[in-house]
Order: structure tokens, then C-alpha cells, then sequence
């Protein structure tokens, strides 16, 4: 299937100008490309459209589309993306809901789409966005995954600590929890970005934000370790100098590697398999905003940019919260002031 020029620029505009990963590019272009397969099904002929079925299991299989060619040759895909109304997008919303995806899953792609056409808008591509009077559709909230202090505990004590590699992933494990790190901002680490003195770390997070992370002491103590041994191998002098973290052929280590090795762990520690190193992130905020953390400072900590994507992990465990219940409510027979004394009137 012919690409349009127009997406290539939005794609120049996402990693030059917005400064997104290859990562977070290459899922806008996934999903653009799928709404321009589903735009060639509803603007070609009726031989398109005994064929749209085809297109769209071809496109799910590979994402260039090449398949499609054939159906599209008679299709100008610029202009189709261009003469797009908001019933189109209506339509490709509805195409998503049969084809079963979820609602998180159909509220990005409209939101790479919401992106997309302000862009056109901007670069007077087009006068309005089709976007514009669409909403985004409802979602299920739901918590974040998170572990408590004591399975944190069992996690970090897993790796054994007398080699390079057992070092290194207890290192990992340790600043992840430490400073609520992304996995792509803890690969990304380089040596010099560790200031044990000050006891904070230099990070480059998405949109090659830059933030300053204190570490904790636990933590950094881990790295020490784990360096002892990295600066004492035979083979230190073939070792990628800048990153912090590297495997045992001393490249720096890839996010799918520490997912890896954590899977390792998790079965170790008998530990729910769905925890991901993200979960360790949510657990930091979880732990700092449980035990008194202005929600603001976490945000900084975390680096979100906004504070309504921070404000997801003010929820307590239910212990949390009996245990509020228990010592405030003043109709509770446990219930005490800031002193500790018995509030009045209770038992009443």
C-alpha cells in the first residue's frame, strides 16, 4: 500500500520537534496505518469492499500493509486522509468496537488520530480536525498493579549477590524501587549520571525531559556492589564504558532483558507473573504517596507531566485505609487524636 508524504512528515514532526521514542513513533505510525487501510476499504470501489475483509486480516498480520496494494492503486491516500469528516472517524471507531478491541486500546489509536489531524491543522493541511467533535470513549478504571513493602522485600533478596550478574539485577531491582524509574529511563543510564555523594541520579525521560532522582542509600550500595565486581572482570576493557547496566557480553542491557530478568525472579519469589518492571514504578508512588508524600513531589519524581496522570495511584491498599478508619473515626471504639489519646466522645 502507497504511504502518504503527509504521514512521513507527522512522523519527522513526532521524533524532531516532539522528541518522541522510537517506541511511542512507531505505535502512532502503527495505528495511522491502520486507519488508512480502513480509509482505502471505505473509499475504494465495490471490488474494495468485497475485499475490506481481506485488507483489514492482512494489515492485523503486517502492519506495512503491502498486501493491500492492489485494493488501494485506485485510491489516493493523501486525499482520503484529507477529505476525512467526522463520520469517517465514527465509522472506523465503530470498526474497532466489532473487531473486539478494548476501549483503552481504541481511545489511543483515537487519540494518535486527535494528534494527527491537529497536526494537518497546524501545517494548513486542512481547515478543521474530524476529531474535534469525537469524545473519547469511556474507560474502565482501573487500579495500577502494585506490590506491598514485604513482597518488595522478598523480590530484592532473590538474586544472588556473590557474582556480576546476580549484582547487577539486584542493583536493578533496588533502583527501580528506589527512584520509580521507567525501564527505558534505567537502561538508558549512564555512570557518570550517578552521584553517590549527592544521592540522586540524572534522567533523560520521554521527550528527552531531563529530571533529577534521589536514590536511596539501599539502592546505591547495590550499584557499589554490583560495580566491585563489573570493575574486577577479566573482560572490564571490552565493556561499554558509559552504560551502567550491561549484560554479561558487557553491551548495555535492553528493556526486554531486564523484563526477562525479572520474569526469573517473580517465579523465584512465587510472585504474580503479571508484575512487570513498571509494576516496581507503581509501587514506589504507591509506597510514597501511602506513607505521607505530597502529590506533587511524586509527580516530580515520576516526571509526569501532568498531575491527573499522578493522581491514579492515590488509592490505598484496603489495610491502609481500615487502619485510617480504625484510628480516626470518632464513632470507632479505637479511635485516637495526633497525640495518641482517645478521641472524645467515642463508645457513645
Amino acid at each position: 500500500m502507497q504511504n502518504s508524504p503527509i504521514i512521513h512528515e507527522f512522523q519527522d514532526y513526532l521524533v524532531y520537534e516532539k522528541h518522541f521514542s522510537p517506541h511511542t513513533v512507531k505505535c502512532y505510525t502503527a495505528d495511522l496505518k491502520q486507519y488508512v487501510v480502513f480509509l482505502v476499504a471505505q473509499e475504494s470501489s465495490a471490488q474494495a469492499a468485497s475485499q475490506q475483509k481481506d485488507v483489514v486480516s492482512y494489515e492485523q498480520n503486517h502492519i506495512d500493509g503491502e498486501g493491500a496494494t492492489a485494493v488501494a492503486s485506485s485510491v489516493d491516500v493523501t486525499q482520503a486522509i484529507l477529505g476525512a469528516d467526522v463520520n469517517v472517524i465514527r465509522a472506523f471507531l465503530a470498526y474497532l468496537n466489532e473487531e473486539s478491541y478494548s476501549k483503552a486500546t481504541s481511545a489511543r489509536k483515537l487519540a494518535t488520530l486527535r494528534s494527527f489531524y491537529k497536526y494537518l491543522v497546524r501545517r494548513e493541511h486542512i481547515a478543521s480536525s474530524p476529531v474535534t467533535a469525537i469524545r473519547t470513549p469511556k474507560q474502565e478504571k482501573r487500579l495500577p498493579l502494585f506490590l506491598t513493602p514485604e513482597q518488595i522485600d522478598v523480590l530484592l533478596h532473590c538474586p544472588s549477590t556473590t557474582d556480576m550478574l546476580g549484582s547487577r539485577d539486584r542493583a536493578i531491582m533496588e533502583t527501580l524501587y528506589s527512584s520509580g524509574l521507567r525501564v527505558s529511563e534505567l537502561v538508558a543510564l549512564n555512570l557518570s549520571e550517578v552521584d553517590f555523594l549527592g544521592e540522586v541520579i540524572h534522567i533523560r525521560g520521554k521527550g528527552k525531559k531531563e529530571r533529577l532522582c534521589p536514590i536511596g542509600s539501599s539502592a546505591l550500595q547495590a550499584i557499589q556492589h554490583y560495580l566491585t565486581y563489573r570493575d574486577a572482570h577479566p573482560k572490564k576493557a571490552n565493556f561499554d564504558q558509559e552504560a551502567l547496566f550491561v549484560n554479561k557480553h558487557g553491551k548495555r542491557l535492553s528493556t526486554r532483558s531486564v523484563r526477562r530478568k525479572l520474569d526469573k525472579y517473580l517465579l523465584q519469589a512465587g510472585l504474580d507473573p503479571r508484575i512487570s518492571p513498571h509494576t516496581l514504578r507503581h509501587s514506589f508512588a504507591t509506597h510514597m504517596l501511602n506513607n505521607g508524600a505530597d502529590l506533587r513531589v511524586v509527580q516530580e519524581l515520576l516526571g509526569h507531566q501532568s498531575i491527573s496522570t499522578t493522581q491514579v495511584y492515590t488509592h490505598l491498599t484496603t489495610s491502609k485505609m481500615k487502619d485510617v478508619y480504625d484510628h480516626s473515626h470518632p464513632r470507632d471504639p479505637y479511635a485516637t487524636n495526633s497525640s495518641g489519646s482517645p478521641v472524645q466522645g467515642q463508645g457513645v
